[in-house]
């Protein structure tokens, strides 16, 4: 039975695969684009692909958490204003050692919660109104040390880049599905071969369904942080079972909040938009790990 280190290095492990994955894609269809309008000037292009995700992701780097704030509804809230929650996310900055982030509130009956910010430095934890007032102070406690672990493991760095390079790659395949509709590309040129022929349509298909590969991956690094947010709160709290409660809480409550939407929905703790769905395709498809799986390891540690 794995113990709470093994839990957060496995985690860290199939992270590293997956953003290799991440980033192999993205060069892929840079290169193919490149290839297939430029012949073999195609490695050229992949450079610059690569450069434009960089910069878009500097950029997003800078104000991520200021929009994520203004599009969620949040209020900052003051010590004077929330003196009990203030304490407890100063309580466990503490335990964590993390600087204390700042703190906002979501005004909205549903039960949930969120990091955001560049690192730990310039971050701040938003929670809903309705889950302050209905959780237990050490079920509130273990969500507390869920959101300062995604501070503290940088995920939320990590997962506003993973969204920037979503869209470029989105941005490329529409960009190459555009230029074949007008005719652009080797396919004029009319000298492959059979063989190479049948390779460029193998190409082609993957270009056209990258962008869901890529959130397919977004997707399956979001689940992975998760699991390791977990893992890392209970280490904070040294009690699972609070966080474990909580998310029995969650689980049976209507988690959906009004000013949500899909571009913020992985940054949660659990998915603000519906209420968690079993089944493979239903799971594939989620930001979120199945919540019994969550609670299930979170009770064997």
């Amino acid at each position: 039975m794995p113990n709470i280190y093994q839990n957060i290095d496995s985690n860290k492990r199939d992270t590293v695969v997956i953003m290799v994955a991440f980033v192999a894609v993205v060069s892929f269809v840079g290169w193919f684009i490149g290839y297939y309008f430029f012949g073999d000037n195609g490695f050229g292009f992949t450079g610059l692909a690569l450069i434009v995700s960089g910069i878009s992701s500097w950029v997003s780097y800078y104000n991520s958490d200021k929009i994520v704030l203004a599009i969620s509804g949040a209020h900052e809230v003051t010590p004077a204003q929330a003196p009990d929650l203030h304490n407890l996310v100063e309580n466990m900055s503490i335990a964590s050692g993390i600087p204390k982030p700042r703190v906002y509130i979501i005004y909205d009956s549903a039960m949930n919660a969120f990091a955001t910010g560049r690192d730990p430095n310039h971050a701040a934890i938003c929670f809903t109104s309705g889950i302050v007032s209905n959780m237990e102070k050490r079920e509130l406690e273990g969500v507390v040390a869920h959101e300062m672990s995604h501070i503290g493991n940088y995920d939320i760095r990590l997962m506003s880049i993973v969204s920037v390079l979503v869209g470029t790659i989105t941005l490329l395949a529409d960009w190459f599905t555009r230029g074949m509709f007008y005719g652009g590309g080797r396919r004029r040129r009319g000298n492959d071969s059979e063989g190479g022929g049948f390779l460029l349509l193998i190409g082609i298909f993957f270009v056209i369904l990258s962008p869901i590969i890529a959130t397919l991956i977004k997707l399956a690094i979001s689940r992975h942080r998760e699991y390791l947010a977990d893992s890392t709160a209970a280490l904070i709290t040294r009690y699972p079972a609070g966080l474990a409660n909580a998310l029995k809480k969650l689980a049976g409550a209507n988690s959906v909040i009004a000013e949500a939407n899909g571009a913020t929905a992985h940054l949660y703790i659990t998915n603000p938009l519906k209420n968690n769905i079993g089944g493979f395709m239903a799971d594939l498809f989620s930001t979120h790990p199945p919540i019994e799986e969550r609670i299930r390891r979170l009770e064997t540690m």
